[in-house]
């Protein structure tokens, strides 16, 4: 049976987990440059006719990678599916009420 809570293993989790967060941290950041210079003339709030370029290119990236986010969760939950059906049961459970010619 493979190991996956080694040492190794769980802080390359920790660190993609900062990275994450950092990259989240970042790109919010950046996202408040657009409330703090709102103008109503432009536009709606939040409305991209109300954005800058650039204030336009943070709010796509915030949502991008949410998406990615949500694709690497999902795959996460699919890799330890997965691995939960490809583990063997034991035979007390596969015989448990089952037919005697199991029994000794």
């Amino acid at each position: 049976m493979k190991r996956y809570l080694t040492i190794k293993n769980i802080l390359i989790t920790v660190g993609i987990i900062i990275v994450d967060l950092a990259i989240y941290l970042v790109l919010a950041l950046l996202l408040m440059d657009y409330d703090d210079f709102y103008d109503e003339s432009k536009g709606e709030y939040w409305s991209l006719e109300s954005m800058t370029f650039w204030q336009k290119m943070n709010y796509i990236g915030f949502n991008i990678w949410q998406i990615i986010n949500l694709i690497m969760i999902g795959y996460i939950i699919y890799r330890i599916v997965k691995e939960i059906k490809k583990r063997p049961t034991t035979m007390a459970i596969n015989n448990w009420g089952g037919s005697d010619k199991t029994k000794i």
